[in-house]
């Protein structure tokens, strides 16, 4: 099971604002011939609907989907605010839909590596083709095996007004897997309340990356590493963490095959 952040949900903007300008570069980077044609598109697993925002902002009519009800709410909550229109859907990567097939689905910050089996992988391969217009593209990100080891280790403690969190990491370079234990402790009035949640990925390789999403239907997969646009943060190496675009079937091939 995947289960829907709460406390990562209210503090997650806090927490990690900084790390979205480099995701933001290559998002304009590697879709700069894409988002000029995308009359519609779809942020999946949303988080606080940043990037749901941000195109918005460009005319495009936006779906936001999320696991998390606390997500959700604060998407619809900073949507009212901008005035912008953000549809927002709780749903499951794995088996989410749309209302109307889309011309871009964008899924970042390592969401992919969230879903917990292979056959998890392939279900939520053929959601986002089902959420496609044919020759629709797929813009998403995963952390590596030489991320989990670099990164996926040891303890981190940040501290923000009123609230602290300290995030102890581990992997199993065994298993492919990594995992987060995750400690709040919130400032009410004179005592602190503490809060636990536990963020969990599974590495996925480029070739099965590859094989899954070609076998649901996308004629094509490119993929970037991340350390250039990472420039500056020394955590992401060469190999850490990657990029990719695919793009769904045309009406042509679809029907060939």
């Amino acid at each position: 099971m995947v289960k829907p952040y709460r406390w990562l949900a209210q503090y997650y903007d806090q927490f990690f604002a900084d790390s979205r300008s480099a995701v933001n570069v290559a998002r304009e980077r590697i879709l700069s011939g894409i988002l000029p044609q995308a009359a519609s598109a779809c942020d999946l697993a949303c988080g606080t609907g940043t990037t749901a925002l941000m195109l918005a902002r460009k005319g495009i009519k936006m779906y936001a989907v999320d696991l998390s009800p606390q997500m959700c709410r604060i998407v619809r909550e900073k949507s009212r605010r901008a005035h912008l229109t953000v549809r927002v859907i709780r749903g499951d990567m794995r088996s989410f839909r749309l209302p109307q097939a889309v011309d871009l689905i964008t899924c970042e910050y390592d969401a992919l590596n969230h879903v917990p089996r292979r056959a998890d992988l392939k279900m939520a391969a053929k959601a986002v083709e089902r959420a496609l217009r044919p020759g629709g593209h797929f813009f998403f990100d995963v952390n590596n095996l030489a991320g989990f080891r670099r990164y996926w280790s040891g303890t981190v403690w940040m501290e923000r007004p009123g609230v602290v969190m300290v995030m102890r990491n581990s992997h199993s370079a065994g298993t492919n897997r990594a995992w987060s234990d995750v400690e709040f402790f919130i400032r009410e009035g004179s005592r602190w309340r503490r809060r636990h949640e536990r963020v969990e990925e599974v590495c996925w390789s480029s070739d099965e990356i590859h094989r899954v999403f070609h076998g649901a239907g996308f004629e094509w997969i490119r993929e970037w590493d991340a350390a250039p646009f990472f420039q500056g943060n020394p955590m992401i190496g060469p190999g850490c963490h990657t990029f990719y675009l695919a793009r769904k079937l045309g009406d042509l091939r679809r029907s060939a095959t």
